[in-house]
C-alpha cells in the first residue's frame, strides 16, 4: 500500500501541468479588509456599541461599581419599580443568599449581615 502510494505521488511530480500550475488564490475579504464589529453591527448591536464607545452603560451589561455598604455610601440598586427584590450573599463562603424587598427613599439593612442598599431610579434606553 505505502509503496503505491509512494509511486503515485511520484509521477504526480512528473507531470508538467500539475508543477506549472499554481494553488488557488483564496479570497477571504474584500480589497479594503474584514469588516469590523462596529461596521457590520445592526439595530440593537448596533446601538450598544455605540453607547459603549461613549462610555455609557445602556443595558447595565458591565459589573457594576462597588460600594462600602454602609449608611453614608450604600450599595445602589436600580430598578423601573418603586420596590425590588434584593440577594445578599452577606460571608463570602456562604452558601445561601438572603432575600428581601427594597423600597424606594432611604437605604435599608440586610435583616441578616447590616449591610445597606439603597433604590435608585433607572430608565431603559428603549
Amino acid at each position: 500500500m505505502a509503496s503505491r502510494l509512494l509511486r503515485v505521488s511520484a509521477a504526480l511530480r512528473l507531470l508538467p501541468a500539475a508543477s506549472a500550475r499554481a494553488p488557488p488564490a483564496r479570497r477571504l475579504a474584500v480589497p479594503g479588509g474584514l469588516a469590523s464589529d462596529e461596521e457590520q453591527a445592526t439595530g440593537l448591536e448596533r446601538k450598544v456599541l455605540e453607547a459603549m464607545n461613549k462610555g455609557l452603560d445602556p443595558y447595565s451589561i458591565l459589573r457594576p461599581k462597588r460600594y462600602a455598604g454602609t449608611k453614608e455610601d450604600p450599595n445602589l440598586v436600580p430598578s423601573i419599580n418603586n420596590k425590588r427584590i434584593v440577594g445578599c450573599v452577606c460571608e463570602e463562603d456562604n452558601s445561601c443568599v438572603v432575600w428581601f424587598w427594597l423600597h424606594q427613599g432611604e437605604a435599608q439593612r440586610c435583616p441578616s449581615c447590616g449591610a445597606h442598599y439603597k433604590l435608585i431610579p433607572h430608565e431603559l434606553p428603549h
